[in-house]
């Protein structure tokens, strides 16, 4: 899924694709147990910290501290749902102002006899965004 643009903003950071160590669900004897469990995140950042007139940390979003923070989330333990690990994961891209909005969804694979990703997704406008800040 392409992550749509809200409107009242225009950039955006993208994280596709990140494996991560994790251990999460409870499956029983006959169930498939997965063998991935996939993050992709978007957030949407004012155009200044995008759009830059010169070159340099200093005048972008630093998204490497909150990818070490998702990856210590991950490993934290045993979580029986993904939903549990997402809403971490939100609490965690809340704790930074240059976040006005994200889009995270997170997915496993495989589901049925060696396919399939089943995941959850949730998009947090900035309204939301502020009140879990």
């Amino acid at each position: 899924m392409t992550a749509q643009l809200p409107l009242s903003l225009s950039a955006c950071v993208e994280l596709r694709d990140l494996h991560l160590h994790t251990d999460i669900g409870s499956d029983g004897p006959h169930e498939v147990v997965p063998d991935a469990h996939v993050l992709d995140l978007t957030l949407w950042l004012a155009p200044a910290l995008v759009l830059i007139a010169q070159d340099g940390m200093a005048h972008v979003f630093d998204y490497d501290p909150l990818v070490v923070e998702i990856d210590r989330l991950a490993a934290d333990g045993h979580y029986d749902t993904q939903e549990r690990l997402v809403t971490r994961i939100v609490h965690a891209c809340a704790a930074y102002p240059e976040i006005a909005a994200l889009d995270i969804g997170l997915h496993k694979s495989p589901v049925r006899q060696g396919s399939g990703s089943l995941g959850v997704r949730v998009s947090v406008d900035a309204h939301t965004l502020n009140t879990l800040r």
